[in-house]
């Protein structure tokens, strides 16, 4: 896959806010992103997606495509964290490399991964950890996310497990680093790298080549990035080229500094002063979003309307999903799909009605998933610094006319 000019080919096609107007805006605004206006981008293999940044590639999928298990490829959302992404990968001859701590150092194809190992596939959800920062009270630092920093697609590849069967782990193996091909621009800024500990491994976990039934975009990691399901996407490292086992963890930033919350019960911290112990993120809390209607709708007085959307957690499963007309007051149970992509996907759900009165009327989604941990209202998110595992309450509110 040849895609030399790939970044070049990027075109605005819907005129907004200035990036750079709109960064020094989200300072002060409280009014969630995806409420606002950004200019949407065509990508190279993606359909318009809100931008926050060209170099590197930061596309957010719009809300109102939240109503399908499934997230269209060419709508998926794209995060990257280093501006110099390969613009030409050759598939024949990229190689993935298992080394450290390993008995027989391997050198892997992709053609190797799809011939020599068992092929698997699993639905899961990936989302930004920062996905719906821009809701947090006050603003917290980074890219503010609206809600569509996130999607479901059907992964499939190889276990991570059966590579490093293959590769015989040494009786000192304790943990697994990831690193990919995305570089800094500057030397002296660190690798973007991951650990996982032997213990987190399960069969769940895969290197995955496919996403629903194509080659990974080019955006999303081609060709051919870990899959963690339940766990935030900061640890689904793309463009995989090397994973290197050790006996002792190693101090990286992406680990040490970036990506984490305050290490107590509530996660939380205050504004003036950062709590002195962080952990990283890993597993999602639970969580739902209405893709229609979207802010932009207008719906008629007495008619039928069909609120959709989805929820989803870190893996537990939602047990089911409410919505509230008034505020939060009374709450009436939304019809959820059979579940039948399992507890890793979106599962989603709708929720019939009429309106009864003019005006704005504001809809209101929380989920509970099977562990009985509910979705908040905004007003009791614990806020940390870096605004991370944000998953109030959603709300949409539509003109009735």
């Amino acid at each position: 896959m040849q895609r030399r000019d790939f970044f070049k080919k990027a075109a605005v096609v819907a005129g907004a806010t200035a990036l750079g107007a709109y960064t020094a805006e989200a300072g002060t605004t409280k009014q969630p992103i995806d409420d606002q206006k950004l200019a949407e981008v065509a990508f190279p293999e993606k359909r318009p997606l809100i931008m926050y940044s060209d170099r590197p590639p930061l596309l957010e999928t719009p809300r109102g495509i939240f109503t399908s298990t499934l997230t269209p490829n060419d709508l998926f959302f794209v995060r990257w964290h280093m501006p110099d992404i390969p613009t030409f990968i050759d598939l024949a001859t990229h190689t993935i490399h298992v080394n450290g701590l390993v008995n027989k150092e391997l050198h892997l194809t992709i053609n190797d991964l799809k011939t020599k190992f068992e092929q698997v596939e699993i639905t899961a959800v990936l989302q930004c950890g920062g996905n719906s920062r821009s809701a947090f009270v006050p603003v917290a630092g980074g890219i503010q996310w609206g809600s569509g920093a996130m999607g479901c697609a059907v992964w499939k590849g190889v276990r991570l497990r059966d590579v490093l069967e293959a590769a015989g782990l040494q009786k000192d193996a304790e943990w697994i680093g990831f690193n990919g091909k995305e570089t800094a621009a500057y030397y002296e800024t660190p690798n973007f790298i991951r650990e996982l500990h032997l213990d987190e491994l399960d069969d769940k976990i895969i290197l995955a080549y496919e996403m629903n039934g194509e080659d990974l975009p080019y955006l999303n990691g081609y060709p051919l990035r870990l899959v963690i399901p339940g766990y935030y996407s900061d640890s689904w490292v793309k463009m995989l080229s090397n994973i290197t086992v050790t006996k002792e963890y190693e101090k990286l930033f992406f680990m040490d500094m970036a990506y984490r919350v305050p290490d107590n019960e509530c996660e939380c911290e205050t504004p003036e002063k950062e709590f002195p112990r962080t952990k990283p993120i890993t597993k999602m809390n639970v969580k739902s979003v209405i893709g229609y209607p979207t802010k932009e709708s207008v719906v008629n007085h007495g008619s039928h309307v069909v609120v959709r959307g989805v929820a989803f957690d870190g893996g537990h499963g939602i047990k089911e999903v409410l919505v509230s007309l008034d505020g939060g007051k009374k709450w009436n149970q939304a019809t959820l799909d059979a579940g039948e992509a399992g507890n890793y996907a979106f599962r989603t759900f709708r929720y019939s009605f009429k309106p009864t009165m003019f005006g704005e009327l504001t809809i209101m989604t929380k989920a509970i998933n099977n562990a009985a941990e509910v979705q908040p209202f905004a007003k009791d998110i614990k806020w940390n610094h870096g605004g991370y595992k944000y998953n109030g309450i959603d709300e949409v509110t539509v003109k009735v006319i």
